[in-house]
């Protein structure tokens, strides 16, 4: 799963790496620790020659719900099953996107002696290589049927699979991250066979990642600073 992640490029440099034709969104301060509800860049394909960059809200709201509290429970869904659930079924066909990433965190269990819960250590997970993530998403807009001059509200989840050998020992989920050969085809506003589109939903390559721990400071959405993502030593594990 994925319940938190890194997000400080810029929307220049988002722009340039994911090949954006129209940046449609406004910046955003650096987010060290992006939170479901939280605004984040979404890379859509608007229309074959048009690749936009945008603002979505990190939860996905259905077009039918009648009330968008339904997208603080739908950050994350299956790969597995994606296709199959009612709420992400129509976002599959037509409604795919990518969402830029620093890194993201996970919490890694691991028993105290002696003591009655077990420690969770928040762990950093980023590419090697310092490039952007590309989380494998789909997205939807909601607009209050009481209010049909309202807002429209543009809202996004993240596709997880199982984990490759870099996360297995911390969690067995985790993003799917999509290479870059991959992201016109997950883009393509006109493609709509979801079974072609099930081979790009697998664990990305174990040699892509580092996973090493950080403060625990990053458990409180309120924290959002560089030194989230700073390495602990040893020593402090667990305290």
């Amino acid at each position: 799963m994925c319940g938190r992640y890194v997000q400080v490029a810029s929307p220049d440099l988002l722009a340039d790496h994911f090949a954006v034709d129209e940046v449609m969104a406004e910046s955003q301060p650096a987010n060290y620790n992006v939170a479901p509800r939280g605004s984040v860049y979404a890379v859509v394909q608007r229309e074959p020659q048009l690749r936009t960059l945008e603002t979505m809200r990190w939860g996905l709201v259905p077009s039918w719900a009648e009330s968008p509290k339904i997208g603080n429970r739908l950050v994350n869904a299956r790969a597995e099953t994606v296709a199959d659930k009612p709420a992400y079924r129509r976002a599959l066909r037509n409604r795919r996107c990518i969402l830029p990433a620093d890194g993201f965190y996970e919490w890694k269990v691991k028993p105290r002696l002696g003591a009655a819960k077990a420690a969770r250590q928040p762990m950093f997970i980023h590419r090697r290589d310092g490039e952007p993530l590309a989380f494998a998403g789909l997205w939807e807009v909601w607009r209050d049927s009481e209010d049909q001059d309202g807002a429209w509200l543009r809202s996004c989840v993240i596709l997880t699979t199982r984990a490759n050998d870099v996360l297995a020992p911390i969690h067995d989920r985790m993003p799917v991250v999509l290479a870059e050969a991959d992201w016109a085809t997950w883009l393509d506003p006109v493609a709509h066979d979801v079974a072609a589109l099930e081979p790009l939903l697998v664990p990305a390559p174990s040699e892509w990642f580092e996973a090493y721990p950080v403060s625990t400071r990053v458990n409180k959405v309120a924290n959002n600073s560089a030194d989230l993502v700073a390495r602990v030593e040893p020593d402090t594990l667990f305290q």
